[in-house]
Order: C-alpha cells, then structure tokens, then sequence
C-alpha cells in the first residue's frame, strides 16, 4: 500500500495551494496570508496561463450536479469505495494502483474543501464547502451552437490529479489486455505465447 503515499503527497500539495489562493491566519502564531480576492487573476505566462481565483459548488472543472449534501455524502461514499478497492487490488500492477492513488489524493482533496471550508472560513455549515479553483489555461474556440468555449473550466491540483489517474487507468487496462491476447494457455500445460508458438513451423524449435 506504498501508493498511498502518492495519495497523501496529491492531498498535500492542493491544500497547500488552495490556502495560498484563499488565504489564511494563524493568530496563534501570528501568520497572516492575505491570498487573492474572489476573482481576481494574475498572469503567469501571458495570457496563456492565468492564476485566477475562483470558488467552485459543485463538481470537478465547475460542473454543477445539485445539491451540495448529496454530492457530498456522494463523495464520501465513492472515496470509501476506491480505498476497499485498492486495498484489494493491493498486489495488482503498479500502474493500476498508482492510478487509483492518483484519483484517491484528488478526490478526498476536493472532499476536505466540501466538508470543512465552509465552517473553517466562516461560509457555511459543515459539509457545505466551496472548492477552491484557480488554474486558468487558454483553449482553443469551441463553437457548439449557442455553446461557446474559449478556455479550459478553472481547475486545481486535486482536478489534475483526477484527470491524470483516469488516463493512466485506461493505459494501465490496455496494457493488461494486450498482454492477454499475448499470453495464450497451451492444452499440454505450458503458456506459450502468439509470438513464438512450438506448432508454428515459420519458428523451427531448437
């Protein structure tokens, strides 16, 4: 389970971020951030990137999916239900797990903003959070009748890693199936491959 460690480092690094986004004080300590304002952005490389800093309600990328409460307890519940699971798959291949990981540290990332924002901030009840976005990349025009879209949805490190997990998921489940059709069992006992097949006479055996 060394992979979860891939999920705290993903939980660490977007809280970091987002609390240097929003702000914080520490008046035990005397530390004070101011962060950005809402909505408030500042370039990085051009207009190309942009930190701008926004709140999301719903789900990842801005995508809004009703309440609060349920997508929450939603949340919670799916979270639950990646960490059974990868403590099953716990001797599968790396990529699978370092996938699930990578999905694990975003999701609960997200989760913690939901849960806890509200109450930490001042904002809301507890459970009724806002998650904190604010990478800002360009993106080619996409017209779609009355749809339009000019750049990418704002997202954080917790998104990213979501994303990132998804693909290495599918990558990892291609692997796995190409090295199926591989890997064909012999009637006589011993896995011989397509490759390199005893009854193939364009491969004389030695």
């Amino acid at each position: 389970m060394r992979v979860l460690y891939v999920t705290g480092l993903v939980v660490a690094i977007d809280q970091a971020t987002k609390l240097l986004i929003k702000g914080f004080s520490i008046p035990a300590l005397r530390i004070y951030h101011p962060g950005l304002q809402l909505g408030e952005s500042m370039s990085v490389i051009g207009d190309f990137f942009r930190i701008t800093f926004v709140e999301n309600p719903g789900m990842a990328f801005g995508i809004d999916a009703g309440s609060k409460f349920f997508l929450t307890a939603f949340t919670i519940l799916a979270t639950v239900g990646i960490c059974y699971y990868l403590y099953r798959i716990r001797r599968d291949p790396l990529p699978l797990r370092m996938s699930l990981a990578l999905i694990l540290g975003g999701a609960i990332g997200n989760l913690i903003d939901r849960v806890f924002y509200g109450v930490i901030f001042g904002e809301g009840p507890l459970l009724y959070g806002k998650v904190v976005d604010f990478f800002d990349i360009d993106f080619f025009d996409i017209a779609l009748g009355d749809y339009h879209l000019s750049r990418w949805f704002v997202f954080n490190v917790a998104d990213a890693a979501v994303s990132l997990g998804v693909v290495l998921m599918l990558f990892a489940h291609r692997s796995a199936e190409r090295a199926q059709v591989v890997s064909v069992p012999s009637a006589s006992g011993p896995t011989v491959t397509a490759e390199s097949s005893p009854s193939d006479p364009s491969h004389p055996s030695t």
